[in-house]
């Protein structure tokens, strides 16, 4: 499971950050669609991409969950001190890596937190992380730049979820460089400005890249490059609902979409 929504929590001191929370619907889908017959859920690994709320504030909630086990957690260090002042003291960067840290720990999960080129195996998938460790940065950053993003691949098939990678440090060209064509793109930061660059967009080439968003909320920039360097059909999952994306032995990719 690679990152877990937005939560419904927040600092009392930032009441700005009221946000619609989707942790039950989160676990809902999980308890609906991976129960055994005991009603359980056991998840291999969790991976929290960085630690921004919107991706690992619903962790905690799943972790914590008496119907879910967790085996392994991949999550690197969030330093505080190296992140931009603004999203220090208005985000709750902090508070979320905190609350999944402390369920980690409380539930006796395997935690690992340097994990760069490491790969797994599930079943007939070959999941590799890129930027999975700590990297000092020239300047203060935004927590964006430090995503981890995720190869898996099966039946011939390649999927890359870049997370909110962006290319403002050169890590779109680092990864791009050692991951090459791939056939679906989760597009980084939801497709807004500072990803996706040119360089990223041919080298990868996609057939299909998956947005979490709207579609008319997608930088201009990043839907022309989508859309005229690697012709790929965009799938706003705001717009379609969620979407998956199956692959199996001897067969394309097959699209559902309206799953949630």
């Amino acid at each position: 499971m690679i990152d877990a929504a937005e939560d419904t929590d927040f600092p009392p001191d930032k009441p700005y950050l009221d946000y619609p929370g989707y942790e039950d619907i989160v676990v809902d889908y999980l308890l609906r669609n991976f129960s055994d017959e005991n009603g359980e859920v056991r998840i291999d690994f969790v991976l929290g991409t960085h630690a921004h709320s919107d991706h690992i504030g619903g962790f905690d909630t799943v972790i914590n969950h008496p119907k879910i086990s967790v085996k392994t957690a991949y999550l690197k260090p969030y330093i505080e001190e190296e992140i931009v002042k603004f999203e220090r003291k208005r985000w709750d960067n902090l508070e979320v890596y905190n609350q999944m840290l402390d369920a980690i720990k409380s539930n006796n999960v395997e935690l690992i937190e340097s994990f760069d080129k490491e790969t797994v195996f599930l079943g007939e998938w070959r999941i590799t992380f890129y930027n999975g460790k700590h990297k000092k940065r020239r300047k203060t950053v935004g927590e964006n730049i430090n995503s981890v993003v995720t190869l898996a691949e099966a039946y011939g098939k390649r999927f890359l979820l870049a997370a909110d990678m962006n290319y403002l440090d050169g890590d779109e060209r680092i990864i791009a460089d050692e991951v090459k064509k791939v056939d679906v793109l989760k597009v980084g930061h939801h497709g807004y400005i500072g990803s996706t660059s040119t360089y990223f967009t041919k080298v990868l080439n996609p057939e299909y890249a998956v947005v979490c968003n709207n579609k008319w909320r997608i930088y201009p920039d990043v839907r022309s490059k989508l859309t005229n360097i690697a012709h790929a059909e965009i799938y706003a999952t705001a717009d379609v609902n969620g979407v998956i994306m199956e692959v199996k032995e001897n067969s394309d990719i097959v699209i559902t979409k309206n799953i949630m």
